[in-house]
């Protein structure tokens, strides 16, 4: 028994490990009513976690967006302003003209290039569906943080429940030694011969231990409670009430361990984002080979320059830099060559590759092993449950038992004791066999990429 609340304690007290930004103080006057679905609700809408994947989905997409925008013309415009000589058209032939400072003028300019991309060899078109398949991953991410919330909400939902039976067996054993010892006073002020002084010594001490229980239970409900609310992201004083009321067994049928394993691999975000991440890879492979090859565009130019008291030279084997105006229009290749660069890109983006393909055969072994261990402990919890039901009704047999004896004085005390330290052990083994079970049933689910909510399945 004192193993089952210490250990009830403990996991409360890593329950409140959670943390979350407080709601507004509206919520404190409002009594919530929730049941478990709920529960997953809110915190899915509360939680962090799901922010910070949607920023990673966002941050993505702005990397297909840049991608994308690389097949469009791209402009850069050059103006300049500043002082120039003057120039006249009578000076084009040799001169000894000298040249004087209060003869300045100014001149403005732009220059204008434009580039559209033709045919690149792979480089837009591979990083586009790298960032596409990028998305999908960071969206399978997403859906695998959805599923370890919902994960959490029920263990800290059970939990409660779980803290909430325990107080209910200590409650009981507690009301059980308190009508034992007001017999056994009655029975001592009788002087009847059956009770004796030390066996109030005995119902008090043992009423001690058991006070203790019940203090380590309460502290357990507090804190599950806190959790839940935490996890929900609701203030610690709002009034925060669950719909179930008794833990109890589900109708669950449990299909085969094969079943279990095919919806893992069909539905587990993870085998999703591995898939996903492959062609993400193998297209940045594609991109960084591309770089081996030129860039085939369609330039244009346009260049004006404009200074007064400079004459315009309409001289095609001359340009004069401060006044003139023209422009063209080309095909053209860019060809960047390097010395072991593109190489070494390529080469550490197969590197990635092949350390996806090493995740994929990891996650291929060890999946299903989770799923295995969970669907062992949900059948071992079942078989708890049946066994530890039926020892704590015996239990409650032989406890009503010594009680009655010792009533009319023909039983000792120490079974009294006994029967009740049997009773709220197996008692207290009982729920927590169908927390296990639940928990057992929670981690299978998220084992196989159950949806959280009933109504996305």
């Amino acid at each position: 028994m004192k193993t089952v609340f210490s250990r009830m304690a403990q996991i409360g007290a890593l329950l409140l490990l959670s943390t979350s930004a407080l709601a507004a103080d509206d919520s404190d006057k409002v009594r919530l009513v929730l049941g478990l679905e709920d529960c997953v609700r809110i915190a899915l809408k509360a939680a962090p976690e799901l922010g910070e994947a949607q920023a990673d989905i966002d941050h993505t997409s702005s990397k297909l967006e840049e991608a994308k925008s690389y097949r469009y013309p791209q402009i850069e415009v050059l103006a300049m302003f500043g002082p120039a000589p003057p120039a006249k058209r009578e000076d084009l032939n040799a001169t000894d003209k000298s040249f004087k400072m209060k003869e300045l003028t100014w001149f403005s300019s732009a220059d204008a290039t434009l580039i559209q991309p033709l045919y690149t060899f792979g480089k837009i078109s591979e990083n586009m569906k790298a960032a596409t398949h990028g998305i999908e991953v960071e969206r399978s991410r997403k859906g695998q943080r959805a599923n370890e919330v919902a994960q959490k909400v029920k263990e800290y939902y059970y939990g409660l429940m779980l803290a909430r039976e325990l107080k209910e067996v200590v409650l009981e054993v507690q009301e059980s030694l308190s009508k034992a010892r007001i017999k056994a006073q009655k029975m001592l002020d009788q002087g009847s011969n059956g009770v004796e002084e030390s066996d109030l010594f005995k119902l008090d001490a043992f009423s001690g231990e058991v006070a203790k229980y019940l203090e380590e239970a309460i502290k357990g409900e507090k804190l599950a409670l806190s959790a839940l609310k935490t996890r929900l992201n609701l203030p610690m004083s709002s009034q925060l009430e669950i719909k179930s009321e008794r833990l109890e067994m589900d109708e669950r049928v449990t299909p085969e361990f094969d079943v279990y394993v095919e919806k893992a691999r069909a539905r587990r975000p993870e085998f999703k984002q591995i898939a996903e991440g492959l062609k993400a890879r193998s297209a940045l492979v594609e991109a960084a080979q591309a770089n081996y090859y030129p860039d085939i565009f369609l330039g244009g130019l346009v260049s004006w320059s404009y200074a007064e008291g400079r004459d315009r030279i309409r001289n095609p084997y001359i340009n004069d830099q401060f006044r003139h105006l023209n422009g063209g229009v080309a095909l053209g290749a860019r060809w960047k060559l390097d010395f072991g660069i593109t190489g070494a890109k390529a080469a550490g983006e197969r590197a990635q590759y092949n350390r996806l393909l090493s995740t994929r055969t990891f996650a291929d072994a060890n999946i299903p092993l989770q799923v295995k261990k969970y669907y062992l402990e949900l059948k071992e919890a079942e078989n708890s449950v049946s066994a530890t039901k039926s020892a704590y009704t015996n239990a409650k047999k032989w406890a009503v038992t010594a009680l009655a004896n010792f009533d009319f004085g023909i039983g000792p005390a120490k079974e009294i004791f006994d029967a009740l330290q049997a009773y709220a052990r197996m008692r207290a083994s009982y729920f927590q066999s169908i927390y296990n079970y639940k928990m057992a049933g929670a981690n299978l689910d998220y084992a196989i990429g159950e949806p959280p909510l009933a109504e996305a399945k």
